[in-house]
């Protein structure tokens, strides 16, 4: 017998997981209404042939952003059906797409012009791009709109060159998703003043909202009556503390099911729960420490060591306690700022700058993010 056969006669308290993904679309988006009507007011526009505002959505991870910006897609795309007009939505995540020759070539190709991936000058592309809108290949006008999600990886690496190219198009709209309101650090002034984006913030969930986003998902995705009365409860809380990002409340619930499987229960216990979160937590911190150069790793080390210590960890005590971590090889004071601002990227750390009073300046103080126990474990297992 193959052992896939085997293995897929294993019983399970899943019906499907995908509702659990946070890529997942589903037909309701609870407490979003608001959002994406404001998506919706905008994109009403191309209804009437007419090319809408450029919009930016912005909110910390799992607020929602993605799948909004998806469903007011779905819905604009259903209600063109009727209309005379062409609408095209692509869809573009930044993180598969890091430069402007990248997004143009793929916009080109889901608009039906044959363009490379490579190998044409930047020049070329956004001609070939620029042309599809002027011989009207649709019949009609073409009115595209380009959802441009995690933006500021692309305009982080690339420079702001893709804004001005799809800001100087005829009949292209965008909307762009950045989970930081600071992103527009990226943009040079004259494109900025073509941009004149509308901005909506998507504020993080409540353990209540999350508890509904739960509740409606693990209908589609376990089989009835297998989740122990406080399970949802408890996994939206959780997920509240982590400014209610509802990834990780599914990243949770989905985690605890897989531990009931497991352990061959019939059920999802509030302790399963409690063991999806540092199974999560864990990983989460071994994928940070695995990618983290060794001067790096070395900082995070000295940070735990002043944590379990209660020590106030300023940057000068840092430094201190790096030395001695570091028995000899060693970079510049100067170089640890850089590796903080770093760690604090990736969530490990937070600073926050506080006075010392009249003539005594001011002061970073480091915090550990991390759970110590799970840390150390990750730390010290390589």
């Amino acid at each position: 017998m193959n052992i896939f056969d085997t293995i897929g006669e294993t019983k399970t308290i899943f019906k499907n997981k995908d509702p659990l993904d946070h890529r997942f679309l589903p037909e309701h988006l609870p407490h979003r209404n608001e959002q994406i009507t404001s998506i919706a007011k905008y994109w009403v526009e191309a209804l009437n042939n007419n090319t809408p505002s450029d919009v930016t959505i912005y909110g910390k991870t799992g607020t929602g952003k993605t799948a909004a910006a998806k469903f007011a897609k779905e819905q604009l795309i259903e209600a063109s059906q009727n209309k005379p007009v062409s609408i095209k939505v692509e869809y573009v995540r930044c993180t598969d797409f890091t430069t402007e020759y990248q997004v143009i070539a793929y916009l080109c190709q889901k608009l039906g012009r044959d363009v490379p991936n490579r190998g044409w000058t930047k020049a070329e592309v956004i001609n070939a791009f620029r042309d599809i809108f002027k011989k009207n290949v649709y019949g009609r006008n073409l009115i595209l709109i380009v959802i441009l999600d995690e933006i500021d990886i692309l305009l982080e690496k690339d420079g702001d060159g893709i804004l001005y190219t799809l800001t100087r198009t005829d009949n292209v709209s965008i909307l762009s998703i950045s989970n930081f309101l600071d992103f527009k650090q990226y943009i040079k002034p004259r494109v900025a003043s073509s941009l004149r984006d509308k901005e909506i913030v998507f504020p993080p969930y409540n353990a209540e909202q999350l508890a509904d986003i739960l509740k409606e998902r693990s209908k589609l995705s376990f089989v009835e009556g297998s989740i122990e009365n406080g399970v949802i409860a408890l996994c939206s809380a959780m997920a509240a503390k982590e400014e209610g990002d509802a990834r990780y409340a599914l990243d949770l619930l989905q985690t605890a099911g897989e531990i009931a499987d497991e352990k061959g229960s019939d059920k999802i216990l509030t302790s399963y729960v409690k063991e999806a979160k540092e199974k999560i937590e864990y990983n989460k911190v071994t994928d940070v420490i695995m990618t983290l150069p060794t001067q790096q790793q070395r900082v995070l080390e000295a940070v735990l060591n002043l944590t379990k210590e209660n020590e106030e960890i300023t940057s000068g005590k840092l430094y201190e306690y790096y030395e001695e971590v570091s028995k000899g090889d060693k970079v510049t004071y100067r170089r640890i700022f850089d590796f903080v601002n770093e760690l604090e990227m990736l969530g490990s750390i937070s600073t926050n700058t506080v006075s010392r009073g009249r003539g005594k300046g001011r002061t970073n103080i480091i915090t550990l993010q991390c759970d110590i126990d799970v840390l150390e474990t990750a730390l010290y297992s390589f």
